[in-house]
């Protein structure tokens, strides 16, 4: 616990400096770090850190590092380095080594081919993210770190002035995503949550076909979320020593305190009510997303949720739902179904047609939507092809992104709203304007969560 308390008085007098200089980029970085051809001046070059660089950290480390105008030059995991991501694909597939020994080594192989030398050495490794935050010399850090690891990390960022790209479930409560929004608001940074179908050509075409009427007025729309696709270790598992690679008190961080278990870190985090909000926030929050974004509902949400039987694990390690499925209404008449389906489309019903979406492939019914034209004086939705890139040109121009953060947070609070719901097993009214539930205290007190010492929001 000492080692993880921070100097408060220094932190904020480095955050306040950050925030001034926030669409300032004066770092100077070495002219060798790029190729000649990259033509992108030291001024105008994005810096940035990546807290948490396991399977999807170190993915989009890998799409940033391709950007000819930016520059990683720090990365940060509790990991040093493990073989242990992977496991857990029903194909067999064996992850590489992840952690932060290694995501530096992409990182200084990566410069170090480009400049044509064996000593590029630049990239900076931590195992405290603070440590990252608290340096001048970096713009924009890439959060990448299990659920209950995205509202403290995204709210100092935003204090010292970061832009911020956080994957999503964007939080793990509605009061955490709540004072995320406040922070970045706050100081003025830009945010992107990882939610990249929406800059995917495919689904804003079907968004803004539903958005101008043609299937009608959206009247149902059935989300799929996929199972659990790690099976729980037996009810009567036993603490395992924690490994050497491993800093688990502070990969438990605000959590409470639990003996460790393999498979209560790394990928399968995902399925611990303590970590994650399992399948229902991971694979929800891209289907739930798409559903807002046709709906046009991003600044709001249902007003009625209701569970239609979902089911958790009564015993054992894992303590997400192992069934999925809970209904939302809106007060536009939409009717929200998420239920656990491994194979099924995003399905959205109009009055005088339907779009179905499977594998990012849709289906149009009539099929004449197929060669629908979007007319200038209609609903054109928000442009982007390529969401890392879209982060970066929206920090350059300081403009906001594909996914600012209330889109990721409306988003995922529906998925928040359905686990509460199942949890509590009944149907609940919902105030998306005061986001609270109306005359139910049980479940409001669900809407936010202690955290272990001395982490707080």
């Amino acid at each position: 616990m000492k080692e993880m308390k921070i100097n408060r008085r220094k932190f904020l007098r480095k955050a306040t400096s950050a925030a001034l200089a926030t669409t300032s980029f004066s770092y100077i970085v070495p002219a060798a770090a790029l190729d000649k051809d990259d033509h992108v001046s030291p001024s105008n070059r994005i810096t940035m850190g990546f807290i948490g660089v396991g399977g999807m950290g170190t993915n989009n480390m890998r799409a940033f590092l391709n950007q000819p105008d930016v520059q990683v030059v720090a990365v940060c995991d509790v990991v040093k380095a493990s073989n242990e991501y992977g496991h857990w694909y029903k194909n067999g597939w064996q992850g590489p080594w992840f952690g932060r020994e290694p995501a530096q080594k992409i990182v200084n192989d990566f410069y170090s081919q480009k400049t044509q030398s064996s000593r590029y050495n630049s990239c900076d490794a931590y195992s405290d993210f603070r440590d990252v935050l608290a340096r001048d010399d970096i713009n924009a850090v890439c959060i990448t770190t299990p659920d209950h690891w995205h509202a403290i990390p995204a709210i100092m960022a935003a204090t010292a002035g970061k832009h911020i790209y956080c994957e999503k479930p964007m939080s793990l409560t509605i009061a955490e995503g709540r004072a995320m929004i406040e922070a970045v608001r706050r100081y003025g940074v830009i945010f992107q949550t990882g939610t990249q179908r929406r800059s995917s050509q495919q689904y804003r075409f079907v968004c803004e076909l539903i958005r101008n009427g043609r299937i009608g007025r959206l009247k149902r729309a059935i989300a799929p979320i996929g199972s659990n696709n790690k099976e729980a270790p037996a009810s009567n598992w036993q603490p395992m020593p924690v490994p050497d690679w491993l800093d688990y008190d502070m990969w438990l961080g605000p959590a409470p305190w639990a003996p460790y278990h393999k498979d209560r870190c790394l990928y399968t985090f995902r399925f611990g009510l303590d970590y994650s909000g399992g399948q229902t926030t991971n694979l929800g929050a891209h289907a739930i997303d798409i559903v807002q974004w046709a709906n046009g509902t991003d600044n709001t949400g249902p007003v009625e949720v209701e569970d239609l039987g979902g089911e958790f694990p009564e015993d054992g390690l894992f303590t997400t739902a192992t069934k999925v499925h809970f209904r939302a209404r809106y007060e536009n008449g939409l009717e929200l179904i998420c239920k656990t389906q491994d194979d099924g489309p995003l399905r959205l019903e109009g009055t005088e047609g339907w779009i179905q979406i499977e594998n990012d492939k849709p289906t149009y019914y009539p099929e004449s939507l197929k060669t629908s034209v979007i007319r200038p004086n209609e609903i054109q939705l928000y442009q982007s092809n390529d969401h890392h890139r879209n982060f970066i040109d929206c920090v350059k121009a300081h403009r906001e992104t594909a996914a600012p953060v209330e889109i990721g947070h409306r988003s995922v609070t529906i998925c928040h709203l359905g686990n509460i719901a199942m949890t509590l097993k009944r149907k609940l009214e919902w105030n998306p304007d005061k986001e609270c539930f109306i005359n139910n205290e049980q479940a409001n007190r669900m809407l936010c969560r202690s955290m272990r010492s001395p982490w707080c929001l």
